[in-house]
């Protein structure tokens, strides 16, 4: 009797003591998930401690963007509405005017001189810049060096039957090198070839002809089995004659454009006559030549009257 009270009291007092571990185990509960709950009000009250903008400015800077979003949404509309009334535009003009070439874009007409191009490699005439010889010129001659190959490289561009365009002895650290790159934009993606080689190494010999104005033979024709070679140099940077020495050395055909044949010299104050061209001039004349097959008409257009000189049957 008196074992069974004893087991019955350890009952009871183990129901009491698992009450009080259950209620002890609530309140830790709550009393964590209220310490948590205060831990993230600090934290958020310490975040806000830390920003510098008030709500009020929080308000200004989202209007700001707003109206940047607009201005953007105006241009932008702006922009559609002129397109679509350039469209509207040209198709009204080529309704009224059927016999107008219609304008292409500027994609198109940039596929279409890659393509003239990459034409003018496979069978079209070649004309090969030495610039072996630019350790002669200074900064300033490189820089107008530079600014003549971007002019010869646009009117080549521009041209309905191009030269296919080689810089020979061109290093890629070189002074010239750098000039280019930093005076025409894109240089480092024009479709030519650049090589290190001097051109003399490049072709067969008897293929070349070095165009010079010391040599004693003008030049009749362009042949698209010749390819022409033109000294990279500038007026004043060099003594007289080497281009042509150097073609002698290498036993080269010279030959120099036909202006004693078409042209006169012209009286003036300074008794100035020149026949030498910039690079971009000399090509501008040859790519005449080769699209008119007339002398005089690409002699006109390459030589300028500051040389001296003027064409045989001119007013002037």
């Amino acid at each position: 009797m008196d074992w069974k009270l004893e087991r019955s009291a350890q009952k009871t007092e183990s129901h009491v003591l698992q009450g009080q571990e259950d209620i002890l185990q609530d309140t830790s509960e709550d009393s964590i998930s209220e310490s948590f709950q205060l831990l993230q009000i600090d934290v958020e009250c310490e975040s806000w401690k830390g920003e510098t903008l008030p709500t009020g400015s929080a308000t200004w800077c989202s209007k700001n963007v707003q109206r940047k979003q607009r201005h953007w949404e105006k241009i932008v509309a702006a922009k559609k509405s002129r397109r679509k009334q350039e469209k509207e535009r040209r198709k009204t003009n080529c309704a009224e005017n059927p016999g107008i070439r219609p304008q292409h874009s500027k994609r198109f007409l940039k596929a279409l001189t890659k393509e003239r191009l990459l034409e003018a490699k496979r069978s079209g005439p070649r004309l090969c810049i030495d610039l072996s010889m630019t350790h002669h010129m200074s900064k300033k001659e490189l820089s107008r060096l530079a600014g003549q190959i971007r002019r010869l490289y646009g009117s080549n561009k521009k041209a309905d039957r191009p030269f296919w365009l080689c810089l020979t002895g061109f290093t890629m650290d070189s002074p010239l090198y750098e000039e280019c790159l930093r005076m025409n934009d894109g240089f480092s993606s024009y479709l030519l070839d650049i090589t290190e080689e001097d051109c003399f190494s490049l072709f067969p010999l008897e293929t070349l002809v070095y165009l010079t104005p010391d040599s004693g033979h003008a030049l009749k024709d362009v042949d698209l089995n010749r390819v022409y070679i033109l000294g990279g140099l500038v007026d004043e940077s060099i003594q007289k004659k080497v281009t042509f020495q150097k073609a002698q050395e290498h036993s080269v055909q010279t030959a120099r454009l036909p202006i004693r044949e078409y042209m006169i010299r012209r009286q003036n104050g300074k008794n100035y006559h020149s026949e030498i061209l910039a690079i971009n001039q000399v090509f501008d004349i040859l790519s005449t030549y080769f699209e008119t097959h007339n002398w005089p008409e690409a002699l006109k257009k390459g030589v300028s009257s500051r040389k001296g000189y003027v064409l045989q049957n001119s007013v002037e």
